[in-house]
């Protein structure tokens, strides 16, 4: 994982040999300035310190060899038993997306590019509370889960892709309202009152969507810019927006393999 000064010199490497680096989806920063790595293809999450110190792992890389089939009268929610997408073992991951942190410290991964179609919720520790979710089109169900972001209050946004739409949850999972008309959030943000989600367009065709929309916590379209691209101001399948400071966005591109800085006035 490269590391840049804030004019986007290049200042050092954090993490090099780590056994869960794969294919990283997210890269994020918490309130205390840890380094969250949400690894897709080793299905971990791994946490730094602001020195580059591995502090905690989530999640578990694959066997090289296949584990047993779980018996069939293994309980649901466990070893691979329950509703198509509600997650295998707990604890473990297929294909993460992304992180987020309530005020408290409880960690929510978004699991759901896989099989897995749910969210999984941990104390600071890393203790796996919960998770909630499955594959389908209802409410409380997902398909191709991309982001998830966490507002002042506890509330847990989900970038719902598959079904195009953001689903709105408390805390506990409990379903709160839906976002849509939006086209298919990938990857969204939340700044103070502010939503920011990204209509990505696919990494096969340049030309489709690639707007960025701006958004109030109740769905409220307060605009949107950008467009599929690669010129600067257009954008290249995003899959990382950051805006923990107000009026800028630094937007990350897979298609594009570049980062880009934004004002917004």
């Amino acid at each position: 994982m490269f590391r840049f000064d804030k004019t986007g010199k290049y200042v050092g490497e954090i993490g090099q040999g780590v056994y869960a680096f794969l294919f990283a989806e997210k890269v994020k920063v918490d309130p205390q300035d840890n380094i969250w790595v949400v690894d897709q293809m080793s299905s971990m999450v791994i946490k730094f310190d602001a020195n580059g110190r591995i502090q905690l792992l989530l999640g578990r890389k694959a066997e090289a060899e296949r584990v047993p089939a779980p018996p069939l009268d293994a309980p649901p929610g466990r070893a691979g038993r329950g509703p198509a997408g509600a997650g295998a073992q707990s604890d473990l991951f297929n294909r993460p997306t992304d992180v987020a942190w309530d005020t408290t410290g409880n960690i929510y991964v978004a699991d759901g590019y896989g099989a897995n179609a749910r969210i999984a919720k941990f104390d600071k520790n890393g203790k796996f509370i919960k998770s909630w979710g499955s594959k389908g089109t209802g409410a409380s169900q997902f398909n191709s889960i991309r982001g998830i972001a966490i507002d002042a209050s506890g509330n847990v946004y989900v970038a719902d892709a598959g079904n195009k739409r953001i689903q709105v949850f408390d805390g506990d999972g409990n379903s709160k309202t839906q976002i849509t008309n939006i086209g298919e959030p990938s990857a969204i943000c939340l700044s103070h009152q502010t939503l920011y989600s990204s209509n990505s367009n696919p990494v096969d065709d340049i030309d489709k969507d690639g707007e960025i929309y701006k958004l109030d916590l109740s769905g409220k379209i307060l605009g949107k810019f950008g467009r599929a691209g690669k010129l600067p101001k257009e954008f290249g399948t995003v899959n990382a927006i950051d805006c923990r400071r107000d009026n800028e966005l630094l937007v990350g591109e897979i298609g594009n393999w570049r980062v880009q800085k934004l004002s917004l006035k």
